[in-house]
C-alpha cells in the first residue's frame, strides 16, 4: 500500500508556497540573545500608537467581547463613508489590508488566468496569486541606477498585460522599497488597462505618500469601475496589532469580495478601535508630520555613514549594504535594534529600516557607526 503523507493532499500550488516571513517581534529576540531595551524598526509600525480616542474605544470593546462582532462592519463602513465620499456598497473591510488583497485574488483569479506585479513588490501579491493556481507575472522593476531605483516600470507593466490577465497590481509608495509614481503617470496607467482587468491600488502608506504627489485613487474610483483601492489602520493609525483594512471599490466589485469574506473577519476591538480613530485626524496629521521630519533625519544620518538610501515615500528607508548586509543585520541585533532584512523580495544587500522616533533613530545611527567602524559627523 502506498503511503500518502497529508501534506501532499493539498493542491499543488500551495505545497510549493513560501510563506509570508513577518519582522522579528521583541520577545524572540528577548528570547534569543537575552536582552532588553529592544528597539523594533522592521515593520513599518507607528511608532507614535494610536490616537487616544482608538485606545479607549479599544478597552471599551472589551466588556463585550463575548459577542459576536457585527459582520457587516456598520459603524466602521458608515463612518469611512462619510470620509471618503463614497456609499457603504463600495466598502470591504478586512483583518488587515493583507485579508483584502487575498480575497481580490481568491475571487477574481483561476488556474487560466494571470496576474501582473512589479519586482520588488509587496510579498503578499505574489503568494495570493499562486495560492490560487493563477499564472504570476512579475515585471522587472527600474535598475538601481534609474531616478527612480528599483520602482515600478508602468510601461513595462502595461506591455504585460494579457487578455488572460485579471489582476495588476500596484503599491504607491511600494514596500519594500518605498519609491512610488507620481500621481499624473499613474493615472494614465490605469487608463490604459484593458476593463478586462482590475487594478488594485495599495494605497497602505497613503497618508505618508500625499506630500510627495502620489494620488488619492478614491477619487478615481468613478471614472474607472476597474479600480481597487486598498487601504489599512495597520500604519498612519497605529493599529497594527488589531488588524482593519479595507478596500474601496465599484459596487458590483465590492459585492463580489463580500460574498467570499468571511462574516466575522474583523473583530469588535478592530472595529471600535479603526471608528474611533476616525474621530481623531488631528492625531494622524501630527503623527505623519513627525514621521516625515525624522524620515529627513534618519536619511541624512545613513547618508552621513556611506550609506545610499533608495527614496522612499513611505514611513522606511531602503538602504544599500552591500554582500555584508546580513552581518549589518546580526550585529543590530545583538545591540537590541530590530531592523527587516530583504533577502525574501531578492534585495540581499540591501535592509529596510522604520523611521522611528528621535530617540530610536539614533540608537539605530550610533549602533550602524560601531558596526561600521564609522564616526558620525
Amino acid at each position: 500500500m502506498t503511503t500518502i503523507h497529508p501534506g501532499e493532499l493539498a493542491v499543488p500550488a500551495v505545497r510549493t508556497l513560501a510563506p509570508y516571513v513577518p519582522g522579528k517581534p521583541i520577545s524572540e529576540l528577548e528570547r534569543e540573545l537575552g536582552i532588553s531595551n529592544i528597539v523594533k524598526l522592521a515593520s513599518n509600525e507607528n511608532p507614535f500608537g494610536p490616537s487616544p480616542l482608538a485606545l479607549r474605544a479599544l478597552q471599551d470593546a472589551l466588556q463585550d467581547v463575548w459577542l459576536y462582532p457585527d459582520g457587516s462592519g456598520h459603524e466602521l463602513k458608515k463612518a469611512l463613508a462619510a470620509i471618503l465620499g463614497v456609499g457603504t456598497e463600495q466598502l470591504t473591510l478586512g483583518n488587515g489590508s493583507n485579508d483584502v488583497l487575498v480575497l481580490l485574488a481568491e475571487a477574481f483569479l483561476r488556474p487560466q488566468d494571470e496576474a501582473v506585479y512589479s519586482q520588488y513588490c509587496f510579498a503578499v501579491y505574489p503568494i495570493a496569486v499562486q495560492a490560487t493556481g493563477a499564472r504570476r507575472i512579475e515585471v522587472p522593476a527600474y535598475p538601481r541606477s534609474a531616478v527612480m531605483p528599483l520602482g515600478h516600470d508602468l510601461d513595462a507593466m502595461l506591455r504585460a498585460i494579457t487578455p488572460r490577465t485579471r489582476l495588476v497590481f500596484i503599491a504607491n509608495p511600494n514596500n519594500p522599497t518605498g519609491t512610488w509614481v507620481d500621481a499624473g503617470r499613474l493615472k494614465e496607467f490605469i487608463a490604459a488597462v484593458p476593463r478586462t482587468a482590475l487594478v488594485v491600488l495599495d494605497e497602505a502608506y497613503f497618508e505618508y505618500a500625499r506630500p510627495q504627489g502620489c494620488e488619492d485613487g478614491v477619487e478615481w474610483l468613478e471614472e474607472f469601475p476597474n479600480l481597487v483601492v486598498v487601504r489599512t489602520f495597520s500604519k498612519a493609525y497605529g493599529l497594527a496589532g488589531v488588524r482593519v483594512g479595507y478596500a474601496v471599490s465599484h459596487p458590483e466589485v465590492a459585492d463580489i469580495l463580500n460574498r467570499v469574506r468571511q462574516p466575522f473577519n474583523v473583530s469588535s476591538v478592530a472595529l471600535a478601535g479603526a471608528e474611533a480613530a476616525l474621530r481623531d485626524p488631528d492625531h494622524v496629521t501630527r503623527s505623519v508630520a513627525e514621521t516625515l521630519a525624522q524620515r529627513d533625519v534618519l536619511r541624512a544620518g545613513l547618508e552621513s555613514l556611506g550609506i545610499d538610501v533608495i527614496p522612499s515615500a513611505g514611513n522606511f528607508l531602503l538602504a544599500y549594504f552591500g554582500p555584508n548586509a546580513m552581518d549589518v543585520f546580526d550585529g543590530l541585533l545583538r545591540r537590541g535594534v530590530i531592523v527587516r532584512p530583504v533577502a525574501n523580495y531578492g534585495l540581499s544587500e540591501y535592509l529596510r529600516i522604520t523611521v522611528g522616533t528621535a530617540d530610536q533613530n539614533q540608537r539605530v545611527l550610533e549602533a550602524l557607526a560601531a558596526i561600521l567602524g564609522r564616526s558620525r559627523p
